[in-house]
């Protein structure tokens, strides 16, 4: 199939790039067979403005997706966190090509209100729109043209390539015990769990939070050294009680074989398989599971290893893709993705 993926595919990052699911859908669209043209809005905007200031480029980037679409005739859009796009440009779109479906993606939360109202406005004009949120929680966004579906946060397995639960807790390569990164601090309280956390763990455990308490932010290829060298990770969201909902880093952390610490509010339990994910419910619950796998390291592995193998086998970016694409076009699903019930 003939697609064209619209998001940011970080041009100008010049190779210094951040773990993107938008990049991890346009491989995983090739790897499932598609013939896919990428198409990054904030990169044209800002190479198309007088002087590259972004935000003068909107109409001319506009203009340049018509021309795109014009010319690369595809029978698929799908387009993610794409805010310099109108979607007056998804409706003269329609108007050119009519038998063109339109996909919107979106994996940010529901907590964020300009994010839930981006969400509503493109479920006006795409056919079929993506939320990393369980379906409990899209109820508010029906009514529209669009129908909504689940997507998760897959791993790539030429980005998640470590596997932490395949080294004892001994060895060197391992620096760190736990690791949360962050730099966010909007629609969240969750800083302070976290200072609350590392005052009742010993000062001889490494719990390291790039990003927090003034420390720089790991991005790129340190981003992915640090979690190779890292035996167990915490999935604290800025909110928690959403259905399925997780940032990124789970599969992030999950593909390279760390042990996850993430709420059970998020029901992930629906799908995952039993020893993968360690669950906890508050302050108290955290810390006697962070305890508990820290002192028996063969648990510690065995859960970890169950879990980054589940992710790469069930939660791939190619079963993503695909997924995307069946389910956008109606057509039958060609695997039984765990995420769907």
């Amino acid at each position: 199939m003939r697609i064209l993926h619209i998001d940011h595919h970080q041009y100008r990052k010049y190779g210094h790039l951040r773990v993107s699911w938008a990049r991890k859908l346009y491989t995983g669209l090739i790897r499932a067979g598609h013939n896919v043209l990428a198409f990054s809005d904030r990169d044209v905007a800002k190479f198309e403005a007088p002087l590259g200031i972004r935000d003068l480029g909107r109409k001319k980037t506009n203009k340049r997706l018509l021309q795109t679409v014009d010319a690369f005739q595809p029978e698929l859009i799908i387009f993610g966190h794409c805010d310099l796009i109108d979607n007056a440009t998804f409706s003269e779109i329609r108007r050119r090509h009519p038998d063109v479906i339109l996909a919107g993606c979106n994996n940010d939360p529901l907590f964020v209100p300009r994010n839930a109202a981006n969400i509503k406005s493109r479920c006006i004009i795409a056919d079929a729109m993506f939320v990393s949120t369980g379906p409990r929680e899209l109820a508010s966004f029906t009514g529209n043209r669009a129908k909504l579906w689940h997507m998760p946060n897959p791993v790539d397995p030429s980005e998640e390539t470590a596997d932490a639960s395949n080294l004892v807790g001994t060895d060197p390569a391992l620096h760190t015990d736990l690791l949360f990164c962050s730099k966010s601090e909007s629609y969240t309280e969750r800083g302070k769990l976290i200072s609350k956390v590392k005052a009742a763990l010993p000062t001889n455990f490494r719990f390291h939070t790039p990003g927090m308490f003034d420390q720089p932010t790991l991005w790129g290829r340190d981003y992915e050294r640090k979690l190779a060298a890292s035996k167990m990770g915490l999935n604290l969201n800025r909110q928690e009680g959403y259905q399925w909902y997780s940032s990124a880093r789970i599969a992030q952390m999950a593909g390279n074989g760390l042990l996850i610490f993430t709420h059970e509010a998020a029901a992930f339990d629906d799908f995952m398989p039993s020893e993968t994910l360690a669950y906890f419910d508050d302050e108290g619950t955290l810390l006697n599971s962070i305890r508990k796998f820290h002192h028996d390291d063969a648990m510690r592995r065995h859960w970890a290893g169950r879990c980054r193998e589940f992710f790469h086998r069930e939660i791939n970016n190619t079963l993503y893709a695909q997924y995307i694409v069946e389910a956008a076009t109606e057509t039958q699903f060609s695997h039984d993705y765990v995420w769907v019930q």
